[in-house]
């Protein structure tokens, strides 16, 4: 009796047992699905997190403003502006037509290279215009031009690959074969500093390395004169060969007048 006593409490232990091992499987599997819901809160939040500093870049700012940055950074990235250039085009009658407000506003997010843009200008006006290193930096920094600050010009031409007497011979090329200047005259255009201000180096390049018919050249002025402005024979040579005139030599000079109709 005893004997059978013992083995059926044996078996109620045992049961206990794997009721409490049953329990604590169930409470560790509870923990786990917790710490996975818990998980899932915190990747939420996170995204939640990141589009809300988006949407915070420029908060409640206007579409206005929104829309003038993007027009700055169209006229940056495309045609190399300046600073002042880009925001007196936004806020231009002739222009954009922005309000201050929104042209600041563009102005101040905008992330530009200004050395970069000056220098990319400078390389247009080189490659395009032929014009000197001089000309080229005043043109950057003029308030009718590009109106680049003085060190962003300086950068710009500083940096600037361009073959000066190359341009130099280009420009008198122009001037010969557009207006039929005599070698002096496109020499003295070539170094004023009224005109294409390259060095007396690169002008001298031009000039003794530019193909030119000077005599063809005397006679299409001359015909000008005497076709424009009614100028006798006389006048037109003493024109031709004057030093403020235009410059030709007596020979070249003498050929026009021989050669008029």
């Amino acid at each position: 009796m005893k004997k059978v006593l013992k083995i059926v409490l044996g078996i109620f232990i045992c049961l206990g047992v794997v009721s409490c091992i049953a329990g604590n499987d169930s409470d560790d599997d509870t923990v786990v699905q917790s710490d996975t819901s818990s998980e899932t809160v915190t990747s939420t939040d996170t995204v939640q997190q990141d589009s809300t500093e988006t949407e915070a870049d420029y908060g409640d700012v206007p579409t206005e403003y929104i829309s003038a940055l993007n027009k700055a950074e169209s006229y940056s990235d495309n045609l190399h502006m300046s600073y002042q250039a880009i925001y007196d085009q936004l806020t231009s009658e002739y222009g954009e037509q922005f309000s201050e407000e929104a042209a600041q506003f563009a102005m101040e997010n905008l992330e530009a290279d200004y050395n970069t843009n000056a220098l990319l200008s400078a390389q247009s006006y080189s490659e395009n215009m032929y014009m000197s290193k001089q000309a080229i930096y005043d043109q950057l920094t003029s308030t009718y031009g590009e109106k680049f600050t003085a060190d962003q010009a300086q950068y710009a031409v500083d940096n600037l690959e361009a073959d000066y007497n190359y341009n130099a011979l280009m420009s008198a090329k122009s001037y010969s074969d557009n207006l039929y200047m005599s070698k002096q005259a496109i020499y003295d255009q070539l170094v004023s500093s009224y005109g294409e201000q390259f060095t007396s180096d690169e002008a001298q390049y031009a000039v003794d390395n530019l193909d030119a018919d000077y005599n063809y050249n005397a006679l299409q002025k001359a015909k000008s004169y005497q076709s424009n402005m009614d100028m006798s024979p006389s006048a037109i040579y003493d024109q031709l060969v004057s030093s403020y005139g235009e410059q030709f030599t007596a020979d070249e000079a003498q050929y026009a007048i021989d050669n008029l109709e």
